[in-house]
């Protein structure tokens, strides 16, 4: 058997405490304006803990947008929306050079910082923007910084970046690249509400008068430097072999060349999840370990992440596409299929 995991030091026990109560507030704060999409709240905040960036898929009107501006009240975090259009260039994110005059006098070039620096960026619609500028958010998701004119800027801690699309319009689209795809830790799929949630969610929004949402509480409960100290313990938090094991069995079960890949995968899928689907996979069960103050992850943590890890890096070939047999479907039939390694 594996031996048990060594304890935590006393600091970080009393920083796993602080950060489940923090979920608990966050969760409790988030649904005083969303209703339902409990789950998706929980994949988000695990993404944002983890240090990730999400990209959000749903149809107008299921709050995606409500949702960010929402989580970002709550923490206090310094937020900017970005509207992607077909004309944006890279300098409407990054921002740009500008020749100014400086105290002296004389005139030199001053970098005016674009939009992208903030705390949490909503990226909406960033499929109708062309590659060129999706490119340029590209390198500030992955590398944390933007360049303009050779010079490298650096964007502060904490940095999110949730993205929307509307999986129903294509016309004027342009579709994400695989490389900005696999930059997103977690792709979530919003479905409608049910009937009680969309009653309840008509009643709130036609009584009394056309305000925005009620205020939320901002800061007070935690700080930018407290969150980012739970964001560096969700790394030490420890994963076991078999964990490990079992996330990357996953991954390579999804690639329909592998010698480990699942029938289903071998059937309907073109291409399948790289490495980083088992690096994400894990973090995000370190997150929700961390969220639910749990010392260590757990194989039902990996199973809670892997269709939000994995759906968006898998690509359906042409007979999945003819018998009506999506991403999703594969991914939940590969989780099914794949057994947890075992502990001995």
């Amino acid at each position: 058997m594996n031996q048990p995991y060594p304890p935590l030091p006393a600091d970080d026990l009393q920083l796993l405490q602080q950060a489940g109560d923090t979920y608990a507030r966050l969760k409790d704060e988030i649904g005083k304006v969303i209703v339902g999409q409990d789950d998706i709240v929980t994949a988000l905040l695990a993404a944002i803990f983890a240090e990730g960036h999400a990209l959000l898929v749903g149809v107008p009107g299921l709050a995606k947008t409500l949702l960010v501006k929402t989580l970002a009240e709550v923490l206090a975090w310094d937020f900017n929306r970005i509207q992607f259009t077909p004309d944006m260039m890279p300098a409407d994110i990054i921002g740009m050079e500008l020749l100014q005059e400086q105290a002296d006098g004389k005139r030199g070039m001053n970098f005016v910082p674009g939009p992208i620096f903030a705390n949490i960026i909503l990226a909406d619609e960033i499929n109708r923007t062309p590659p060129k500028t999706q490119s340029a958010l590209l390198e500030a998701m992955q590398e944390r910084q933007v360049t303009s004119m050779g010079h490298r800027h650096v964007l502060e801690p904490p940095f999110v970046v949730v993205a929307t699309q509307n999986p129903i319009e294509q016309e004027g689209t342009y579709p994400l690249p695989e490389a900005q795809l696999d930059r997103f830790m977690l792709s979530l799929y919003l479905d409608y509400p049910d009937v009680e949630q969309e009653e309840q969610i008509v009643m709130e929004t036609t009584a009394g008068p056309r305000t925005a949402a009620s205020p939320m509480p901002t800061g007070g409960f935690i700080t930018k430097d407290q969150f980012i100290a739970m964001q560096a313990l969700v790394r030490r938090l420890p994963a076991s072999q078999h964990i490990v094991s079992y996330a990357v069995a996953l991954a390579r079960a999804t690639r329909p060349n592998s010698a480990a890949a699942s029938e289903v995968a071998q059937q309907y899928v073109e291409w399948g999840a790289g490495p980083r689907a088992g690096q994400h996979m894990v973090l995000i069960g370190k997150a929700l370990a961390l969220m639910h103050g749990q010392p260590a992850v757990t194989a039902e943590h990996i199973r809670q992440a892997a269709p939000h890890v994995l759906r968006h890096r898998i690509l359906p070939n042409f007979q999945a596409a003819g018998e009506g047999i999506t991403a999703g479907d594969i991914v939940e039939r590969i989780v099914s299929e794949i057994s947890e390694p075992s502990y001995a």
